[in-house]
């Protein structure tokens, strides 16, 4: 036993003639020494994955790792960010004369990295459901190529977005401060990878890369959401925007606005039908203020504003300005109301 495990000796009573240290065992290794019975919790949680993969029809199809990784993936978007905003989000370190040999090298390795991961995806859909899938040696490349030429204009849109967001928020000092300190900066950052990702026909590593985003800012953007130029969520704490949104030009929204589904269609099955389009159209220079919910597939007019609080589930026409007040005041919904 190691003697870092043994606490210092007992003092002998005064006057013991012949003194007996008497050690105890440290209580970090009292607590290794416990059994916790491994073997049988292990049997336990193999007996779980296999009844679950039999009701998946997944036993005994495949050794390997089936799905892409999260963590891998954490990785990859750390470098893209790095080679977008490379003297901003890049290493400490980094000088502006070195600055093409960082943003070569770091691409280099995120998107290697990012190719694992789509062959993975590849891989996991054509063997699940989707046979028509193109899952050979290649069809990573091919995407991950699409992907790379398509970040000088992913990078475009994001200058666009940081404009919008200094030009919007009197108390934004600069732009570097919106890029180094905005949340809502943060997900719209992962949102254009994740919709160019989408785009090119790997969504699990989509919503993957705008789910770290999400744990990150409370701000959730699925990313097959359509969001135009100059787009700013200021604060951002529980925005949530929805697969079949579609935002045009300098849209800003605050804090807690949902951008969400009225009702989800069922199918003769009775399971849900996908991909339908049950998210709002938020058409170019509107604002929409915090706490307002927008529900379902209704267009809310060029340079509309919705106010706080508002729930809203009826097209407005350009130019409207909409709060609590003055729906209020609104006819009846059979009379052309907007809720």
């Amino acid at each position: 036993m190691s003697t870092a495990a043994l606490s210092k000796p007992e003092r002998p009573a005064p006057g013991d003639a012949t003194p007996a240290p008497v050690t105890r065992l440290h209580p970090a290794a009292a607590v290794a020494t416990a059994s916790w019975n491994l073997e049988a919790v292990v049997s336990g949680l193999r007996s779980v994955r296999e009844r679950w993969r039999l009701s998946q029809q997944r036993q005994r199809e495949w050794g390997g790792r089936e799905l892409p990784s999260r963590e891998a993936l954490r990785n990859v978007v750390a470098g893209l960010c790095g080679a977008l905003f490379p003297m901003r989000l890049g290493p400490a370190e980094l000088r502006q004369e070195n600055e093409d040999f960082y943003v070569g090298h770091t691409l280099d390795a995120a998107l290697n990295g990012l190719a694992e991961q789509v062959a993975l995806e590849l891989d996991y859909q054509q063997r699940h459901g989707r046979p028509d899938v193109d899952a050979g040696p290649d069809a990573a490349a091919r995407i991950v190529r699409e992907f790379a030429a398509a970040l000088p204009a992913i990078r475009e849109l994001l200058d666009s977005d940081v404009e919008a967001a200094y030009r919007g928020d009197p108390a934004a000092g600069s732009v570097d401060e919106v890029v180094l300190c905005y949340p809502g900066i943060h997900a719209v950052i992962h949102h254009r990878l994740a919709h160019q990702l989408y785009r090119l026909g790997v969504p699990l590593i989509a919503r993957i890369v705008a789910e770290l985003a999400h744990s990150a800012t409370g701000i959730d953007i699925h990313p097959g959401a359509q969001i135009g130029p100059s787009f700013f969520i200021d604060h951002g704490t529980g925005v949530v925007i929805g697969e079949t949104a579609v935002i045009g030009a300098r849209v800003r929204l605050y804090q807690a606005v949902t951008l969400g589904a009225k009702r989800f269609p069922v199918g003769a099955d009775g399971s849900l039908e996908k991909g339908l389009p049950r998210h709002p159209i938020i058409e170019d220079d509107v604002v929409i203020y915090a706490g307002a919910t927008v529900l379902g597939r209704i267009t809310v007019g060029r340079g509309s504003s919705v106010g706080g609080n508002v729930w809203l589930t009826r097209s407005l026409p350009p130019g409207s300005h909409v709060t609590q007040a003055g729906l209020q005041q609104e006819p009846a919904a059979g009379d052309g109301a907007y809720i």
